[in-house]
């Protein structure tokens, strides 16, 4: 695709972005297939913004690594002996070897006391710094202080670990700090990972994120997993945010009343143990965000659900669905039957995404795709929409003070 036809494309997105909710369409099918329009998307997006790599539970002890690809870059976040975590480039810069290989493409975890490159043996500290570099002392101006290895801007948020590429990045206090008093009582930093499942994507990075945002889809693709408990047209979402997208699944009334009985009874919900702390509220809904472009995270009352997204472009990503529990959730008598039916649960709706989520990409190839309607129920789509079309144009939405469109808080 030539520049002028991204050029176009560009408009287009820009233009089906600008209409309100209710005259909103899909967007154009150029925006999920040209490889040009992706390499815009990670320039502007990707490299311009924050994007999740990691927990610091995965680098929990000094020498602990946790090597994965980004955009490209073969990256190593590890905590060094002072404690620090640091996200750095796995390039030796000797003669720029690779020196993790990633076996399947996503994460390794390893634990070492220094990272050591196998070509030449140079090491180097957890912190990058150039521990050791055998035979270099007739390498005339060498010195070890001038070869550490790469290091990516990073900071931490509630236990995630960030990068962003281009340094250009508000700080992260300032992108998600309006949420860290309502997710307070989850105390992310404190969970750990119960669960992970790896998915090889064949479809566009934004046709997991427009689905994992809208519940629409439940009364379809979830028709009999999710649907019977949060039906797609109870979901609603809060006004629109710079930084990311906050949606409700509200629990049917059935659900809650049975809830309820059960806390009047004494009985544990099924599940992992409750997060105590949480409101009323927040143990009778789903909670579901992404941070744009792609931090997509999922408050439930016993649990967290994160997903790992590594953009490879146009048509291709890589995911990891992860789990997360509190310690207390761990130990709990039941924790392993638990956990063995969550697995089962968790695989069974996860695949049915997949399965849509590949369908939909085919069907953008086809001659017949179209700009189709959305519903007020796609109202996250319509945002990520308007993110995206505000960052191709070097800009930001504005946060909107106002109640809902739609739900229990509709604006008057």
């Amino acid at each position: 695709m030539v520049f002028d036809e991204i050029s176009a494309l560009c408009v287009r997105v820009a233009e089906t972005a600008s209409v309100p909710l209710a005259r909103a369409r899909s967007l154009p099918a150029g925006a999920y297939l040209s490889a040009g329009f992706y390499e815009l998307e990670e320039q502007k997006l990707f490299r311009a913004g924050w994007l999740c790599v990691a927990r610091v539970s995965e680098v929990s002890q000094t020498g602990d690594c946790l090597a994965l690809d980004m955009l490209g870059e073969p990256l190593v976040v590890t905590r060094d002996a002072a404690g620090n975590v640091h996200v750095l480039s796995r390039v030796c810069p000797h003669r720029n070897l690779d020196m993790i290989a990633l076996e399947n493409g996503f994460p390794r975890r390893l634990h070492a006391a220094h990272l050591v490159c196998a070509y030449h043996s140079w090491s180097f500290e957890m912190d990058g710094k150039l521990r050791s570099c055998p035979h270099m002392q007739q390498a005339e101006g060498f010195a070890k202080q001038d070869w550490p290895l790469g290091e990516v801007r990073s900071e931490i948020w509630n236990g995630f670990v960030f990068v962003n590429f281009d340094g250009t990045a508000p700080p992260l206090v300032e992108v998600y700090g309006d949420l860290d008093e309502l997710l307070a009582p989850w105390r992310f930093e404190e969970m750990q990972i119960v669960i992970s499942m790896d998915w090889d994507c064949a479809f566009n990075w934004k046709v997991m994120v427009e689905n994992w945002m809208e519940s629409y889809h439940h009364i379809g693709a979830h028709r009999t997993t999710l649907n019977p408990i949060m039906p797609g047209q109870n979901t609603w979402t809060e006004p629109e945010h710079p930084f990311y997208v906050h949606a409700h699944l509200p629990f049917t009334a059935k659900f809650c009343a049975e809830i309820d009985a059960a806390k009047v009874r004494g009985d544990q919900p099924a599940g992992f143990m409750l997060i105590d702390g949480i409101t009323s509220t927040q143990t009778k809904e789903w909670g579901l965000f992404v941070g744009h472009p792609f931090f997509m995270f999922l408050t439930m009352p016993d649990r967290l659900l994160w997903y790992r997204l590594f953009p490879l472009g146009a048509e291709h990503c890589r995911l990891q669905t992860m789990t997360l529990v509190t310690r207390e959730a761990m130990v709990s008598p039941n924790f392993a039957a638990t956990l063995e039916a969550e697995k089962e649960l968790l695989r069974n709706f996860h695949v049915e995404d997949m399965e849509v989520n590949r369908a939909v990409q085919a069907g953008l190839k086809s001659s017949f795709a179209r700009q189709g309607p959305l519903s007020h129920l796609e109202e996250p789509v319509w945002l990520i929409q308007r993110h995206l079309a505000a960052r191709l144009n070097g800009g930001w939405p504005q946060r909107v003070v106002r109640g809902p469109y739609y739900g229990p808080h509709t604006a008057s």
